[in-house]
């Protein structure tokens, strides 16, 4: 039985193409980046081409990046390195009620600490913040404030410039995490008006295990790992070099058919939605439907549970995600969903379908069929 991976937001394929560029770093040039000798040389020169390629790709200066271990790490760095570094200006952090837990986590344990009061910014149906409540909650003692740019369950893009646009007035800095955004949607830090951004490679065809955060000059933080002068003393390890080769090529790559994917992945996801809503009944589609990235589509089906659905479409042969894999095993509903306003019952009656390059219309047609079949079985033996 041939299988169908719609699970791209949770992670993707590596590129062939990335692959080539890494396996230079993984053979020949296996020196430590940090060493003066020509290993070392060899590889600090990848290092820093990677580091100009991607700060290109965003729209910033190269000193302003730094890699990281991936997009976790980068969340983790901008929240702790920021609330840290601006402890005698105040210790009020806000985030959005649907953040990816890398950034709700770190707030929350913050929060525990005692160490910050948190603002939860609260969204609509559609999984939209609202500005004016930012504009209601920011206040002189906020340290920062993080709202993502794409949302990994619902796909729903935020208003990014215009929350930029208030913390810019008030001095606070803003930090968005990226990680669904890279070769889905343009992405410059300058358009966009941020000061600090995540990204993680293996969300755009790269390597696991690799990331950046775009930390704006002038704003103040203080290094979540030490231990080393590495990444201009703002990141100690040493750098996985291949992992960061692999990176800016998979970020270039994502970036150069961007626009054609956008077209191609936009008409999958409306063809699965329109195939849904036509064919099963007692069905709710979660999110925005115009404002969202274009390869993410998330659905509530009534009377079945979200185990049932995914385990049922694995046996199908079709991959999906309840929402973020960070979140696997968890037997609660997913806090995205609550925060939109969902009752229980479809909270944990959801399924997330994200595209990507490999996904086609024959794919859609499958998947229509599997999820009949599925949602048919499970209500079938469901409790009245």
């Amino acid at each position: 039985m041939d299988r169908i991976y719609a699970d791209h937001n949770a992670t993707t394929p590596l590129h062939p193409q990335v692959l080539e560029a890494m396996l230079p770093y993984l053979r020949e040039h296996y020196g430590n980046a940090s060493s003066v000798h020509v290993f070392g040389r060899e590889a600090r020169a990848a290092i820093d081409d990677a580091r100009v390629r991607i700060a290109n790709l965003l729209g910033c200066q190269e000193s302003e990046i730094v890699f990281t271990g991936g997009g976790t790490e980068a969340d983790n760095a901008a929240i702790f390195g920021v609330a840290r570094a601006r402890r005698a200006k105040g210790r009020h952090i806000i985030c959005s009620s649907i953040e990816h837990h890398a950034v709700l986590h770190a707030c929350q344990y913050l929060e525990k600490r005692g160490e910050c009061e948190v603002t939860f910014l609260p969204v609509n149906r559609d999984c939209l913040v609202d500005p004016d409540d930012l504009h209601k909650t920011i206040r002189n003692d906020t340290v920062l404030v993080s709202v993502m740019s794409a949302n990994n369950e619902t796909g729903t893009i935020q208003p990014i410039k215009e929350l930029a646009t208030i913390c810019r007035e008030r001095g606070v800095p803003f930090h968005t995490d990226a990680v669904q955004s890279v070769g889905k949607v343009p992405v410059n830090v300058e358009d966009w008006g941020v000061d600090l951004l995540s990204i993680a490679a293996h969300k755009f065809y790269g390597p696991k295990g690799v990331g950046v955060l775009f930390i704006r000059h002038g704003t103040k933080i203080n290094p979540l790992l030490v231990g080393g002068s590495h990444e201009n003393e703002r990141r100690a390890g040493t750098e996985n070099v291949a992992a960061i080769a692999g990176m800016a090529k998979a970020a270039e790559l994502a970036t150069a058919t961007m626009a054609d994917e956008q077209i191609r992945l936009l008409e999958l996801t409306e063809k699965l939605a329109e195939g849904v809503m036509k064919r099963i009944g007692g069905v709710h589609r979660n999110g925005h439907p115009k404002l969202r990235i274009c390869n993410t589509v998330n659905f509530s089906f009534e009377g079945c549970e979200e185990e049932g659905l995914l385990l049922g479409l694995d046996l199908e042969g079709v991959a999906v995600s309840s929402g973020s894999a960070c979140a696997v095993g968890s037997l609660e509903p997913s806090h995205v969903l609550k925060a939109m306003g969902l009752p229980h019952e479809l909270a944990r009656a959801a399924v997330r379908f994200s595209f990507g390059v490999s996904n086609t219309a024959g794919d859609v047609d499958y998947i229509l069929d599997a999820v009949a079949r599925v949602v048919e079985r499970l209500r079938q033996f469901a409790p009245a």
